[in-house]
């Protein structure tokens, strides 16, 4: 039997809201949870590049570093364990409320899609074409990160341009079952 994905986020919103209310005011477990997701994020974002800049070997730097990471992860593992399941869906409800007021609009307009189409695809075009490209490029051999990061960073930006239906959209290439559905748009 088939699900709608209205039917599943409201399902979820329903046991978040159920998780929220079983939840006594915030304890010493949800606090402690708090700090730890807090250490966990911090911990590789502060330390990694003052282990840079402390001079150590390029093997203990990348030691080191690969410990940090791998300490962030299971902080983070052990704040969803000390949070429990309701404290878990509270923290999980309250940064998604956060993150669902700046996520894309459903609907766009028809300029403002064809703005994000050329955003989003222009640099998957553009990294085709470097490798071929690259004698004519200014600085492109000798320095290619500037290149990379812009052309990452307008992909990311054409996500959100192009609104929440390319979304949808796009995470239907990854479904077997998903069918496209063309409405006529003459008959409204």
């Amino acid at each position: 039997m088939k699900r709608s994905k209205h039917s599943e986020e409201n399902q979820e919103d329903q046991m978040v809201e159920a998780a929220l209310q079983e939840l006594p005011a915030a304890g010493w477990r949800l606090k402690l949870s708090l700090a730890l997701f807090g250490l966990s994020i911090v911990l590789p974002l502060g330390g990694i590049p003052v282990l840079t800049l402390l001079g150590l070997s390029g093997t203990m730097t990348a030691t080191l570093s690969g410990g940090l990471l791998v300490t962030a992860e299971v902080l983070g593992i052990i704040a969803v364990a000390v949070a429990g399941k309701s404290g878990f869906a509270m923290i999980k409800a309250k940064v998604a409320a956060i993150f669902k007021q700046y996520g894309p609009p459903q609907k766009v307009s028809r300029l403002r899609y064809r703005i994000g189409l050329v955003m989003f695809f222009g640099p998957i075009v553009f990294g085709w074409v470097s490798v071929y490209a690259a004698a004519y490029l200014p600085g492109f051999i000798s320095n290619p990160l500037p290149y990379a990061v812009s052309g990452d960073l307008l992909l990311l930006a054409g996500l959100f341009v192009l609104g929440g239906d390319f979304w949808d959209k796009l995470q239907s290439l990854f479904r077997h079952d998903a069918e496209a559905v063309f409405v006529d748009r003459s008959e409204k």
